[in-house]
Order: structure tokens, then sequence, then C-alpha cells
């Protein structure tokens, strides 16, 4: 059972690709169930010791090992950790689907955050201006940019909100293996 974040890194190293949560919508261990701290306990304030956990990790872990652990979402939407070469070699090839295939909504999206990085909430609220979305739309479409590798999360600890950026940008060198394909 994992209590550390070196616990939590030696976790998603050895089985490649684990979700932030359990779903029913993959069959990928979870991190969640991997957790040894209590749940939150009836009558406590915030989000319990477990909680607190899994969700600083699940940004912790890929700043603090830029090289080596992947943040991102998974067909379903599912929020996953993953182990670099896994994602370079399987998940990458299998999941990045060029921006082009994607409706007007994800491409504006992505037009903005390939220029510079954006935080979800101006970013939602700029795009909804802009273009008269709904949150919904806007939610679907940047978890759909996520799922096929177009945008990911910058890697910064000191930066408290998802901020995106191209995945291209990010993660160069995998983006290179498979440009021409």
């Amino acid at each position: 059972m994992i209590k550390t974040i070196e616990q939590a890194y030696q976790f998603v190293k050895k089985v490649k690709i684990c979700t932030i949560f359990e779903s029913d919508k993959v069959e990928y261990p979870s991190l969640w169930e991997q957790v040894d701290f209590p749940d939150k306990q009836l009558g406590e304030k915030g989000w319990g010791e477990k909680m607190t956990a899994v969700w600083t990790w699940k940004t912790q872990l890929p700043a603090q090992y830029p090289n080596e652990i992947f943040y991102g979402k998974i067909k379903g939407g599912v929020a996953a950790l993953m182990e670099m070469n896994y994602l370079t070699h399987d998940h990458f090839p299998q999941a990045h689907k060029d921006i082009q295939t994607h409706d007007q909504l994800a491409q504006h999206i992505y037009s903005k955050v390939v220029i510079e990085p954006w935080d979800t909430t101006s970013l939602r609220k700029a795009t909804i201006q802009e273009v008269g979305c709904t949150k919904s739309q806007f939610d679907t479409a940047l978890k759909n940019l996520q799922i096929t590798m177009n945008i990911a999360r910058l890697n910064d600890a000191q930066i408290e909100r998802d901020t995106w950026v191209s995945f291209k940008e990010q993660y160069l060198d995998i983006w290179k293996k498979y440009e021409n394909r």
C-alpha cells in the first residue's frame, strides 16, 4: 500500500498506466485503490487524507519526474498517470489524432494554447466569450484535446491551476517520433 509520493512513483513505474481514481470505464489499476490513508471521516472538514494525497500526487508526480511520469486523460475522459516509455511507444501512437480531425471549437481552443499557456478558468471564460459555446461544450472539447494528445498539462509544481500547452511543445521528442506517420 502507498503512503508516500516515492511509493506512488514506483507504483506508476511498475504498472505503466493507472487511473487517478477508480473507474468502470477502463480496466487499469487506480492510484486511489493503492493509497493507504483513511477516506474522509464523518464530520471531518476538507477532503480527508486520502483525497488530499491522491489529488496532490497526480500533479506533483509529473512535475517532479517530468521525463518519467505523464499525466493526462485517456479514452473515456479518465484521468491517468503513465510511465513515459509506455506513453511514447504504446499510448501516444494509438491515441493521437490530428487537430484537423477535431471540431471547430476544439481547434479554436488548440489555436489559443499553441500560442501561449492558458489555465482552464481563463481559457474557458475567453472561449465562451469568443465563440459563444456552453461550459459543457468547452469542457468536452478540452477533454477531447487531452485524450487525443493535442494538449497537455504544463508540468510546473508552482502553478496551482491546470495550465495547458500543446502536447508538441511539452513533449517534442515524442511528437517527432510520429509526426510523419
